[in-house]
């Protein structure tokens, strides 16, 4: 045996970083029913709000919550940009959240689930390794979920609606020439902000053998956290609550752009990103693997 060998400890020939690669983690958890839903749902979720628009009897009595809501359904028929920008606004708060909990919370709870995560480690995967493949993949498919969203929704909204420059909620508009990349910059913060989310919900499948309790208790967290951050009452403590900026990305629909809220709500994501993920390290590293 090589010095090289003995230090890895394994068998001739070993290599760590040739277990497990990513692009086999990526077949394999596109093969799952799971992923194929989540995708599928994300392709038919525009359609269906296309074909909500089309059923609309136009019987809006205008008053209170209905009335506002109805001023963003015109807004959304307006053009493309402005029906992605609809969709975006009711996925956001909800959807986005369930699927990137799902995509992440289920990745290393399954294997423990199905009894094969202590297999995956004395094939020998590394214990880093495993994680980092598991987490890039699980993030990879997220990412994938919210462009297919967008996607679908400024295809199937500029079929039917045409282009047309990018109008806020709150008033003004931007050019139709630069209303993608003000989108992208939309969904850019988005995919930072539930960086909170996906770090969560990796904690937690870490830290149990249920993917379900994982998925369920990221979500019921940033629940929870949405219902604080409605109590005025707390105050300034309010601004530590991970979901507290989760709306900050309006103001790039402002003119001027308004960019403080946005800056505080990346670090406060980052930050907490940053502790959720060591914790998950920490864990699993430790963890007395028997499933």
């Amino acid at each position: 045996m090589d010095t090289a060998t003995a230090v890895i400890g394994g068998a001739a020939g070993y290599r760590p970083g040739a277990t497990l690669s990513l692009w086999t983690e990526i077949r394999r958890q596109a093969s799952r029913r799971r992923t194929q839903l989540a995708l599928g749902f994300m392709v038919l979720l525009p359609l269906i709000i296309l074909t909500a628009f089309q059923l609309d009897s136009g019987n809006d009595n205008g008053g209170g919550n209905n009335g506002e809501f109805s001023r963003l359904s015109d807004l959304a028929t307006s053009g493309g940009p402005n029906f992605t920008l609809f969709t975006l606004l009711v996925s956001s708060g909800f959807l986005l959240v369930v699927v990137v909990a799902l995509f992440c919370g289920d990745t290393v709870a399954s294997e423990a689930s199905w009894g094969s995560l202590r297999y995956l480690l004395a094939m020998p995967v590394p214990r880093a390794r495993l994680l980092g493949i598991k987490l890039t993949v699980a993030l990879l498919y997220s990412l994938l979920a919210i462009l297919t969203l967008v996607a679908t929704a400024l295809l199937a909204g500029t079929l039917r609606y045409g282009w047309a420059p990018l109008s806020a909620p709150i008033g003004g508009e931007i050019p139709a020439g630069t209303s993608v990349v003000r989108l992208l910059e939309i969904v850019g913060y988005l995919c930072v902000s539930l960086l909170v989310v996906a770090s969560l919900a990796f904690l937690l499948s870490v830290s149990t053998d249920a993917p379900l309790g994982a998925v369920g208790g990221a979500v019921l967290l940033q629940i929870l956290s949405n219902i604080l951050d409605q109590i005025t009452a707390l105050g300034n403590l309010r601004t530590v609550l991970p979901t507290h900026y989760a709306d900050a990305w309006l103001g790039l629909l402002s003119s001027p752009m308004q960019t403080g809220d946005l800056v505080k709500g990346c670090v406060a994501a980052l930050m907490y990103a940053t502790v959720f993920f060591s914790l998950a390290w920490w864990r699993f590293l430790r963890k007395d693997v028997v499933s």
